[in-house]
């Protein structure tokens, strides 16, 4: 065989090759979940309670991998550098998507113009915690004891994150004098809470509803706008008085380049998955409320998140 033949062979070998990629369904492989937090988190609970059903439906492995570390700058970018073919996406929740790049001038990227949203997982509203050792039952003595201990008293926080944010509204309103403690993640803050070392946290009940349940720290609000059923005895914030309302929105972004068949068979798939009776239980125990969203229907949410809480970060002065 003459070069020049055998150069032809190995063209439409190639060739032939890229045609059969491009022809198998997506997807015909494992995918990645990124999560920029640490496991344990929030996001971490929920990523790893959705992923065998959504599996399940698409008949490859999720795998979820953390990528905690810069207030989400490591796990955002480790998406943004990936190949933008549906086989590594981003699992986040808003605001903190979108409020970790007001907070740092080293967010490399947009967190808006740069991704699209896939599907809509659940929602959360913020618990707050104080450790047992801190002598106050609720909302009005904690502020009261923290006025009386000026400086003396510390908020741990993963940082970059909404219960960061919820912290800073809720120290500038009480006008309470407490230091910050941040971490690389929640989970960290929250080992730290139970051994004293901090006093105040701030997450969702995911994590933080067992451990009050159990004794171990003192759930003392919540920041939706009712008391949860599975925690009726919880005040709202504004029942309190301070008008804190904030809620996380879990879900799952791609690339903005991302094909659009793409982002519309994950999010069939996982609104799908949503409809499992043995996965909303399993949500609904833990203080997630199931909320499937269409991708124009999730775009009009981050749109609007977007335009609220960059000014409100700012306003209290937000930083990492």
């Amino acid at each position: 065989m003459t070069l020049w033949r055998l150069l032809l062979v190995v063209v439409f070998i190639c060739a032939e090759a890229a045609t059969t990629a491009r022809a198998q369904p997506y997807p015909s492989r494992p995918i990645k979940l990124i999560l920029p937090f640490l496991a344990g988190s929030p996001n971490d609970v929920i990523a790893r309670l959705v992923a065998p059903h959504l599996s399940a439906r698409l008949g490859q492995n999720i795998v979820v991998e953390n990528r905690p570390g810069g207030g989400t700058v490591i796990g955002v970018s480790a998406v943004m550098n990936a190949d933008s073919d549906g086989y590594t996406l981003l699992f986040s929740n808003s605001p903190t998507h979108l409020i970790a790049a007001v907070a740092t001038s080293a967010f490399p990227y947009d967190p808006v113009k740069d991704f699209v949203p896939i599907a809509m997982v659940g929602v959360s509203a913020n618990a707050i915690v104080i450790a047992n050792g801190v002598p106050a039952a609720n909302v009005q003595e904690f502020v009261a004891h923290a006025k009386a201990n000026p400086g003396k008293l510390n908020f741990g926080f993963g940082q970059g994150t909404l219960p960061q944010l919820v912290g800073e509204m809720f120290k500038a309103a009480a006008g309470i004098d407490i230091v910050n403690v941040p971490y690389k993640g929640g989970a960290q803050a929250v080992t730290d809470l139970l051994g004293g070392r901090i006093h105040l946290n701030i997450g969702t009940p995911a994590t933080l509803l067992p451990l009050h349940r159990a004794g171990k720290l003192r759930m003392i609000g919540y920041t939706a706008t009712a008391r949860a059923p599975d925690m009726p005895d919880i005040p709202t914030m504004v029942e309190s008085g301070y008008p804190l309302v904030s809620a996380s929105y879990y879900g799952i972004f791609g690339r903005a380049d991302l094909p659009k068949e793409i982002v519309f068979k994950l999010n069939g798939e996982v609104n799908e998955a949503l409809k499992s009776a043995v996965l909303r239980e399993s949500m609904a125990k833990l203080g997630f409320e199931p909320k499937p969203m269409s991708p124009p229907q999730m775009a009009e949410l981050v749109a609007a998140e977007a335009a609220k809480w960059p000014a409100i970060a700012r306003a209290v002065g937000f930083q990492m």
